[in-house]
C-alpha cells in the first residue's frame, strides 16, 4: 500500500476555528440551573464547538458559575476534560487549572461543585455524549449540604433526534429528596 492509498483527504473539508472568549457563531447555552441558598441562580454554560453524529462526538467549552453543583454521572462514551481556569471538586478531590480527567466508558465521577470563582473546562465525549446517573442519593446529599435547590434543566437542541435524557435523572433526584 502506498501513502496516497492511505490518504483520507476530502477536498471540501477544512479546519474550523472557535475561541473560548471570542464572539463567534457558537453561542453559550445554559444546560444546568440551580437556586442557591441566598436566592441567586447559578448555571452551567456550554459552547458546543463540534458536535458530530457520524462519527458521533462532542467537544465543548464549559463555564460553571461559582458554587454550581452537578450530579454524579457517566457518559455513553469515553469522556475527557481539562480544567482551564478556576476549580471544582470532583467528589472530594479539588481540581484546579491543568487538571485532566479521563472517564472511561462505564465509569462515573462526581458529584461536582464549582469553586468560589467558578470553573472553565474543555471537554470531549468520543461517542454518544449524553449522560447517565444511578446515584440520586449523592446529588440529594450535596444539594442539602449547600442549601441548593436544583432547577429544571434549560431546554437544549440535540442533533438528529437524539433524546434529551436529563429529565429522567432529575426526576429520580427529586423523588429521592422527597
Amino acid at each position: 500500500m502506498t501513502p496516497s492509498e492511505l490518504n483520507p483527504r476530502v477536498a471540501e473539508m477544512s479546519p474550523k476555528f472557535t475561541h473560548l472568549d471570542e464572539v463567534d457563531d457558537v453561542p453559550w447555552i445554559p444546560v444546568r440551573s440551580q437556586r442557591n441558598s441566598d436566592g441567586s441562580e447559578s448555571h452551567v454554560w456550554e459552547k458546543w464547538v463540534a458536535f458530530s453524529i457520524n462519527p458521533m462526538y462532542l467537544s465543548l467549552f464549559a463555564k460553571w458559575d461559582p458554587g454550581m453543583i452537578v450530579r454524579k454521572h457517566g457518559h455513553f462514551s469515553p469522556h475527557v476534560l481539562t480544567v482551564i481556569e478556576g476549580e471544582f471538586f470532583c467528589g472530594e478531590r479539588l481540581c484546579g487549572p491543568g487538571t485532566h480527567i479521563e472517564l472511561p466508558f462505564g465509569a462515573d465521577f462526581g458529584p461536582f461543585r464549582a469553586g468560589p470563582k467558578g470553573v472553565t473546562l474543555y471537554e470531549v465525549m468520543m461517542g454518544d455524549p449524553r449522560s447517565w446517573s444511578d446515584d440520586p442519593e449523592a446529588m440529594a446529599k450535596i444539594l442539602e449540604e449547600h442549601g441548593v435547590t436544583q432547577l429544571p434543566d434549560p431546554p437544549i437542541e440535540l442533533p438528529d433526534g437524539l433524546e434529551d435524557l436529563r429529565k429522567l435523572y432529575v426526576a429520580a433526584e427529586i423523588q429521592q429528596s422527597n
